[in-house]
């Protein structure tokens, strides 16, 4: 295993800057995923690890060793990509054997390595088919046992699942995180969907126009995000407008059109500072209905709000909600104020079903609230 290092690596296309003096420590046997909208530069990276691409400056090391201007076939690199590269005149065993013979392996470690291969991906008895005979899960898990029975020091992975429908992702998913586990490969996987990055990553690097934004696990990028463009692309998220009366480590005190509100403690900010408070909607709760005569709130935060819809989603609904509290929503000049107050809810079912049109009480908590810089 070997760590993978990028030491302010810029990359350009003409005009374009794809990568701008990008730092990333990864650490031996971590499975680390880049994030981030198309054009960002996250395949930019992935290509530079390959040595498909040069950097234009800074350094690419693996372990403590420089790799700048390493050939593609002399660094031991596994690739996987989304459209799978199988070679469709050879079958399972053959495509996976491929790069062994490139390698110049015995032919007995090379029978032993493919099958070992072929049990680690649950492949073995169809090892004789050729890739328009399997399935394109089957397919993807023979291009991740070609990728891994070289051993490689560094495995890239290019989107790998974006081909596959949205069952057979989420099972790719568990044999992705599964095969690492076994392998404990230091890999470098490269995608644009943040679920698939959260349900499996150890750690996740958010990019935006060539830059690194954010380094994390997936906890702490979803629950603590430090700017409003990872909290919008990690997940879904609600942002209420607010100006800062009181803060500390424990607790910001906020004003808002809403009125006064209480959110997660933090430092660096100003009184009278404009910021944004970002709260998920699965941290909503629905705490009174028109039909309930009591609550228990703890100390929350309450928000009066007219249900517009309801969505049945099996083990939670998703609720649409519009925040009526406050100061009034008069004219055009304030459609922006009555876009934040339209918000998403997601609860688990009540007693009772909830209507369309129907009045209740929400409350969230402090600790569930981010206030994050306007």
């Amino acid at each position: 295993m070997l760590s993978l290092q990028f030491s302010n690596i810029s990359k350009r296309f003409d005009k374009t800057i794809a990568v701008d003096d990008f730092s990333l420590d990864i650490r031996e046997g971590e499975l680390f995923f880049l994030l981030g909208p198309s054009g960002c530069g996250k395949t930019t990276c992935l290509r530079m690890v390959a040595g498909f691409l040069a950097p234009d400056s800074g350094e690419l090391r693996f372990g403590d060793k420089l790799m700048n201007k390493i050939s593609p076939h002399k660094r031991n690199t596994g690739m996987v990509f989304q459209n799978y590269a199988l070679w469709p005149h050879m079958t399972a065993t053959e495509n996976i054997a491929y790069g062994l013979r490139v390698r110049k392996v015995s032919k007995a470690e090379r029978e032993h390595r493919v099958l070992e291969a072929l049990k680690m991906v649950r492949l073995e008895s169809r090892a004789q088919h050729y890739p328009n005979q399997l399935s394109g899960g089957q397919q993807q898990r023979v291009a991740l046992a070609r990728a891994l029975v070289i051993r490689p020091d560094v495995l890239l992975l290019d989107e790998p699942l974006s081909n596959l429908d949205a069952q057979l992702r989420l099972e790719m998913r568990g044999e992705i995180k599964r095969l690492h586990r076994e392998t404990q490969t230091t890999a470098l996987y490269v995608t644009h969907d943040q679920d698939e990055a959260l349900s499996i990553a150890d750690r996740i690097g958010i990019m935006r126009e060539g830059k690194l934004v954010q380094v994390g696990t997936p906890r702490d990028l979803y629950l603590r995000p430090q700017s409003r463009f990872v909290a919008e692309f990690i997940g879904e998220t609600n942002f209420i407008p607010a100006t800062v009366k009181l803060f500390d480590d424990h607790e910001t005190v906020v004003e808002t059109s809403l009125g006064m509100m209480r959110a997660a403690g933090r430092d660096n900010l100003q009184v009278g500072q404009n910021v944004w408070l970002s709260i998920r909607p699965e941290s909503w709760r629905v705490v009174a209905t028109s039909s309930t005569r009591s609550v228990e709130t703890r100390g929350e935060n309450l928000f009066e709000a007219r249900i517009e819809s309801v969505m049945y989603g099996g083990a939670t609904e998703q609720l649409q909600a519009v925040l009526t509290g406050g100061r009034e929503i008069i004219g055009r000049e304030n459609e922006e104020e009555e876009s934040w107050r339209r918000v998403k809810v997601s609860t688990s079912h009540s007693s009772r079903p909830i209507q369309e049109n129907e009045t209740v009480l929400l409350a969230v908590q402090a600790r569930d609230i981010v206030v994050l810089s306007a």
